[in-house]
């Protein structure tokens, strides 16, 4: 059950946002094996005085169009399906809606099942 947090810079139209969301669903379910209609996201815009990012570090030339991808998920993945993740994020977004592949920056955080209530008050996976 990922839990996705979007970043980007604001003023790009929805397609190119709902792209986003689409390529990034369709990575999780080929590489995370997430089930059918596990879907929570969120995209927040941010103008430019108020999205900061390094344009070199590490050697990747990043620009404006950067998007940041915290995905918070249950530790139960190998590294080999981060991996895959990480990879078939850049190859998604990269064909729609165009995104360069040094410009998706990703970072996984992973939980324990139990720190999660899906509705109700309920520890589903508890």
């Amino acid at each position: 059950m990922p839990l996705l947090h979007i970043s980007l810079r604001a003023g790009k139209p929805d397609a190119y946002k709902q792209a986003i969301c689409d390529g990034l669903y369709r990575a999780m379910r080929e590489t995370f094996n997430v089930p059918e209609d596990d879907q929570f996201m969120a995209i927040t815009e941010h103008d430019a005085a108020n999205f900061r990012y390094s344009a070199s570090y590490l050697g990747v030339a990043r620009s404006d169009d950067l998007v940041f991808i915290q995905i918070t998920a249950n530790n139960t993945r190998t590294v080999d399906q981060k991996k895959a993740l990480f990879q078939r994020v850049v190859e998604l977004l990269g064909q729609a809606p165009g995104v360069r592949p040094e410009d998706v920056f990703i970072n996984l955080v992973e939980v324990a099942k139990e720190n999660w209530s899906l509705g109700n008050g309920v520890a589903q996976y508890a």
